[in-house]
């Protein structure tokens, strides 16, 4: 399995800021030293460029980015400081799902070692979320013709307020999201298929409430075959997260993304898997949780070779 990782542009951060990004050098670390992955291949994602990122964002919106000219608002509602390394880092995070994207169409499954980025608009980042790089994605490859139709699954625990936005009323790109009800953002933005959970949400009522949804996605599928998936599998809904008010275990974690993963094998649909949200206060546990989900798509994706 192929998987990127754009960790190495570290951003200039205050210590306010820097847990939650830590994670990103700790889970590329643990895979580049576990044994689960000794036949997959660590790569660095090209960046997404401007008229990639065009195929989704607001020409205005990219150059106040780049230039830095974004105003004190605009970079309070993204959560973190403007430099040029934000810069790069945002388009190489973005560039991973694409390559991702590229590569799972190819090899059945692959994985952004970051990305998940769904709070991103047109014209505007927030919750840390600069540009949106799982609509990108299907943007860039449908330009290219390399698929027509495609299907997010947002299983980060914040709703995929900008994923639905920028894709709303776009019958090649079907989104879902599972998310808190009560929880960040205050303000949703209606994805074509929400099922908002309550706080306190268990593993047993979490997975009956996703199969469900995903049988609702097979309906969709007699319009047309997905030919990709880019799955967002949050950390966040771990009982030990500090922003997700959910109460699902770890085996629990480990069994939605099993769930997933199976649902695309068994209709031949390539994913890309983004890693999403995390907060736990322990750091370690984070990225226990993110190398659960690559472990599980490694091994799947090891049976998938010819």
């Amino acid at each position: 399995m192929r998987l990127y990782y754009t960790d190495h542009f570290e951003l200039p951060l205050p210590p306010t800021h820097r847990f939650p990004m830590d994670k990103y050098r700790r889970l590329r670390r643990h895979v580049a030293t576990s044994d689960a992955h000794r036949n997959d291949v660590l790569l660095v994602p090209p960046a997404a460029s401007d008229d990639q990122l065009r195929l989704c964002h607001d020409t205005d919106y990219i150059v106040r980015v780049a230039t830095g000219t974004l105003s004190s608002q605009e970079v309070r509602r993204i959560g973190f400081p403007w430099s040029p390394k934000m810069v790069q880092r945002s388009r190489r995070s973005t560039g991973a799902t694409i390559a991702a994207s590229r590569s799972a169409l190819h090899d059945g499954i692959a994985a952004n070692l970051a990305g998940g980025t769904h709070h991103a608009f047109a014209d505007a980042g927030e919750g840390y979320c600069v540009f949106n790089d799982a609509a990108v994605a299907i943007r860039t490859l449908q330009s290219e013709s390399l698929i027509r139709r495609a299907c997010v699954i947002d299983l980060d625990v914040h709703q995929g307020n900008g994923t639905a936005s920028i894709l709303t009323s776009d019958s090649s790109a079907i989104t879902m999201s599972m998310h808190g009800a009560k929880n960040f953002p205050l303000r949703k933005v209606p994805s074509d298929l929400d099922i908002p959970l309550e706080d306190g949400t268990d593993d047993d009522t979490y997975l009956e409430k996703l199969s469900r949804s995903l049988d609702t996605l097979d309906r969709w599928r007699v319009d047309g075959e997905f030919d990709l998936v880019i799955y967002l599998a949050g950390a966040d809904p771990y009982v030990g997260d500090r922003l997700g008010r959910m109460c699902l275990s770890k085996p629990g974690l480990a069994e939605r993304d099993r769930a997933v993963l199976q649902w695309c094998i068994d209709r031949s649909i390539p994913v890309a898997v983004a890693m999403s949200g995390g907060y736990a206060a322990d750091i370690d546990e984070i990225v226990a949780i993110h190398a659960a989900t690559l472990q599980i798509a490694s091994g799947l994706a090891a049976g998938l070779r010819p």
